[in-house]
């Protein structure tokens, strides 16, 4: 059976662990023979179970992933970590730290990673170490903590960890806003051609044929179109499947159709610079970051690397990597990539040979998160026009198909009468 234990030995230093014995006086007699007094002795309860075994069963988490592997949202993470950083610059000692978290800490999941690792704290292992064994935090911020823990400047290490997924979580969200409208103009469009072809347009079809009337060239396209959108809506369904089944294991299992659309995506006029200064200004905030917390230039570009989405950019910097480890600057392998413009070039240049490298990278951070600032609002604005103009052409489209039919049923009634 296993035991939770707290003891001292001979100079009143305290541990806390774990021991495998058949009873209570088997531990003490283990701790004994190891020179220690025991404190406190109970029967080990798995913290990541928190005090799930004195729960009701209707309030127990009955979730069987592991939770190393759940991937908590960003801003509960973010929230975390301003407390930490709080704290530490407060003065509060690590492990009283973590005992204030747990004591407030509302939400579950959160609760039973914090006392994972003050259990883990207690029993010596570094901090970085511990939180680095769960998904919910990001390898940038597992490597800030772990300089921090090096220079003695966690308070630093948490301030700036949190500074980062600050920026991350700022810049998701303008991206989403920037595309909000769009999506909705597209989904909008795409549903009133569906209703309008399935329900309002077959109702003036029937209209139309019960008087004989001949229907422009127009309208016959528009009905036809209605007509197959009634009998094979099931193809369209499956071939709309197909479409998006194809593209996506094109890009997972065709490594060259997956680089040739991601260096394409950043040619695109338009779109193309939203994303290449996305990209740039998070790469520059997390490199300066990094080499300012005292990360090695290494170990910060492959960071920087990895939140780096777009796989063609991301393959430039592997190259860059490979040469800084035979040692080539930054900067002159930068320059052979023309995803580095030669603003971001001369300044990297600059920082290498002033000795000023995190002061350049945050100043470039800055300026490409304002131009990708300024790129989503022209983004935005070139899209709204052209979606409304879309909009506009199939309405227009259909309104002509339904009206243009009318004047010859006018027709045929005036001759009738006759």
């Amino acid at each position: 059976m296993k035991y939770s234990y707290l003891a001292i030995d001979g100079k009143n230093k305290k541990y806390r662990s774990e021991v495998t014995a058949e009873s209570r006086e088997d531990v003490k007699r283990i701790l004994a023979e190891r020179g220690m007094t025991a404190i406190e002795i109970s029967e080990y309860k798995d913290p990541a179970l928190g005090d799930q075994e004195n729960l009701p069963w209707y309030q127990r988490d009955i979730s069987s992933k592991d939770i190393h592997d759940v991937v908590l949202p960003k801003k509960k993470v973010l929230t975390t970590l301003h407390q930490m950083a709080i704290m530490m610059k407060s003065g509060i000692s690590l492990s009283m730290a973590m005992e204030v978290l747990l004591d407030t800490e509302a939400d579950k999941q959160m609760k039973k990673i914090l006392t994972i690792v003050s259990t883990e704290l207690y029993n010596g292992v570094p901090l970085s170490q511990s939180l680095g064994s769960f998904k919910s935090f990001p390898e940038v911020v597992i490597s800030l903590v772990a300089a921090g823990e090096a220079n003695g400047r966690l308070d630093m290490a948490f301030e700036n960890a949190a500074d980062i997924l600050h920026r991350e979580i700022t810049l998701s969200a303008k991206i989403k806003s920037a595309m909000m409208y769009p999506m909705f103009l597209i989904g909008l469009t795409l549903a009133m051609i569906i209703v309008m072809s399935m329900f309002v347009l077959p109702s003036f079809a029937n209209v139309f044929l019960s008087f004989g009337s001949d229907l422009p060239a127009i309208s016959k396209a528009v009905m036809a179109f209605s007509d197959f959108m009634i009998d094979f809506w099931w193809l369209v369904l499956i071939i709309i499947i197909g479409i998006v089944v194809g593209f996506r294991s094109l890009l997972k299992y065709n490594e060259s159709f997956a680089m040739w659309l991601a260096e394409t995506l950043l040619k695109i006029p338009i779109i193309g610079p939203v994303m290449s200064n996305t990209y740039v200004a998070r790469f520059c905030n997390i490199m300066a970051t990094l080499t300012d917390a005292g990360v090695s230039i290494l170990k910060a570009l492959e960071l920087s690397r990895d939140v780096v989405s777009n796989i063609y950019m991301k393959d430039c910097l592997n190259q860059v990597i490979e040469d800084v480890k035979i040692g080539t600057p930054i900067n002159v392998s930068m320059s052979h990539y023309d995803i580095f413009d030669s603003i971001l070039v001369s300044m990297v240049r600059v920082g290498e040979e002033s000795g000023m490298f995190s002061d350049s990278m945050h100043k470039m951070a800055d300026l490409y998160q304002e131009q990708a600032d300024e790129s989503t609002k022209r983004l935005t604005d070139a899209m709204t026009p052209a979606m409304t103009i879309i909009v506009a052409g199939v309405v227009g489209v259909v309104a002509v198909s339904i009206v243009m039919p009318m004047f010859g049923m006018y027709g045929v009634v005036a001759e009738s009468s006759q």
